[in-house]
């Protein structure tokens, strides 16, 4: 079959996607029908069978903070369809889409958004296979959150033996603030999976789950406040939440050790680069670094993350599941906070 053969003819079919033109809250997508997408060069369609929602979406769904509109739309979003964690069939080549194969279950990121819709484009280098005992809905938890969470224990020199720098037979502590959501459940499984001890901040209700993926220890902020814990303590924290001081996140590791900041609010307008910019202050001269992680796309590391859930060594935890007619419910319970684990939406 020739690139022409695999390139649909037909522009003017429709599809059904979830769509709002302006920044806001989940209350104002609405189901609308538009034009399947025809692959450029580069690219292929899949027919979308799973995506997976993470705090990102409420974030550019909200144009919050400011200082994102530029790139993703000054006074309406770029990108009205949300969704950027995508599995799905690829149904349709492009020109030069280098390795794609028509029939073929894939997964993987998408620039913006785009997943809550029944068909979508995306560059062919961005997508990995899912291999046979892998379900869609599995598959598409991993590639932002999972994603990140690996990114975030590479940046802080957690790796899958020792502590960078660490001495022969050190066992890392590894300290994790905000374990229970879609990036912090995978940071506990792949940090315990790398030979560290792993402790937890979460609410007490999540605790057993923390604890069950890895964690030897959880602590409830509200009654157990990390100010109590000792200096020196940690060889890496991973704060995935914000709200605690830096120089107080400074303070829990040891000399040598690294901070890494993958999230955590900010202001409306710079969100979260004050931040930033005192981190890479207080690093200056400091033996203990505070990174911030600006997590990217990394196909490499998504087939990783898939060979290690095919052989049942990380799981992704779904707290909740929506068919394809209920996706502004399920953006509503994300926006709402606290989500536990991930919430994945069903194909149309």
């Amino acid at each position: 079959m020739t690139e022409t053969d695999k390139t649909p003819t037909n522009q003017t079919e429709m599809m059904p996607a979830w769509r709002r033109e302006t920044y806001g809250s989940a209350d104002g997508f609405r189901l609308e029908q538009v034009p399947v997408p025809v692959p450029r060069r580069g690219e292929v369609v899949l027919r979308v069978e799973a995506t997976a929602l993470h705090a990102g979406d409420v974030r550019l769904m909200l144009g919050d903070p400011l200082l994102v509109r530029p790139i993703f739309g000054l006074t309406r979003p770029k990108y009205p369809v949300r969704g950027m964690e995508v599995a799905g069939t690829i149904v349709a080549v492009g020109p030069n889409a280098i390795g794609a194969e028509l029939g073929e279950r894939v997964v993987g990121e998408l620039t913006g958004g785009g997943g809550l819709a029944s068909h979508v484009a995306v560059p062919a280098a961005r997508l990995v296979p899912i291999p046979p005992d892998v379900t869609s809905e599995t598959a598409a938890c991993l590639t932002v959150s999972a994603g990140t969470a690996w990114q975030a224990l590479d940046r802080a020199g957690i790796g899958f033996r020792s502590a960078k720098g660490s001495v022969a037979g050190h066992v890392p502590r590894v300290l994790v603030i905000g374990a229970s959501g879609g990036v912090g459940t995978f940071v506990v499984q792949l940090a315990a999976l790398r030979g560290a001890e792993v402790w937890a901040t979460c609410g007490e209700r999540n605790s057993r789950l923390v604890e069950h993926l890895g964690a030897v220890r959880t602590l409830d902020q509200r009654t157990s406040p990390l100010a109590d814990l000792p200096a020196a303590h940690f060889d890496a924290v991973i704060d995935i939440v914000g709200g605690m001081g830096l120089r107080e996140l400074q303070r829990l590791v040891v000399s040598g050790g690294s901070v890494v900041l993958v999230g955590g609010g900010g202001g409306r307008v710079l969100g979260p680069i004050p931040r930033i910019l005192k981190a890479v202050f207080l690093s200056i001269g400091s033996h203990r670094r505070i990174r911030p992680l600006a997590a990217t796309p990394r196909p490499e590391i998504l087939a990783k993350l898939l060979e290690l859930t095919a052989e049942g060594r990380i799981t992704p935890v779904i707290e909740r599941e929506y068919g394809f007619d209920a996706a502004s419910a399920a953006l509503a319970h994300l926006e709402a906070g606290h989500t536990v684990g991930k919430v994945v939406v069903h194909g149309a």
